[in-house]
């Protein structure tokens, strides 16, 4: 059977729903889905992938990144989001970043950034 095959989503655990879905729906432009059982609520994604936010008093505490979004255009979606609000993280290792926070390895792209609990999420693409 294996996992290989199976779909797969990010849930991610933030501590104020309110505020939360701020950010995901007026920040990054996530729109739609459902409320769920667990007082989340998830929004639907490219290629029938899902994003979960849920309430946790975990929230917050990977230091790693806890979802990533694939994209056509990374330096168009980094100024897209710049222009609602988003930061973007800024490193120097394990890869640095330009002014605008977009890193290049090995011919692909990614930036980071941070919700409001502090949960890692990142851009990867051309």
């Amino acid at each position: 059977m294996g996992l290989s095959s199976a779909k797969v989503g990010a849930a991610i655990a933030v501590s104020d729903m309110q505020r939360a879905r701020e950010y995901y729906e007026g920040r990054l432009g996530l729109a739609g889905g459902e409320d769920t059982g667990d007082g989340g609520h998830t929004y639907p994604c490219g290629g029938g992938t899902e994003l979960h936010i849920f309430p946790s008093a975990g929230a917050g505490k990977s230091e790693s990144t806890v979802a990533g979004f694939a994209v056509d255009d990374v330096e168009a979606t980094v100024d897209e989001l710049s222009a609602n609000g988003v930061s973007f993280e800024r490193y120097e290792e394990p890869v640095k970043t330009d002014e605008k926070g977009i890193a290049t390895f090995d011919g692909v792209k990614g930036a980071w950034m941070k919700d409001p609990d502090g949960n890692v999420l990142a851009l990867t693409g051309q």
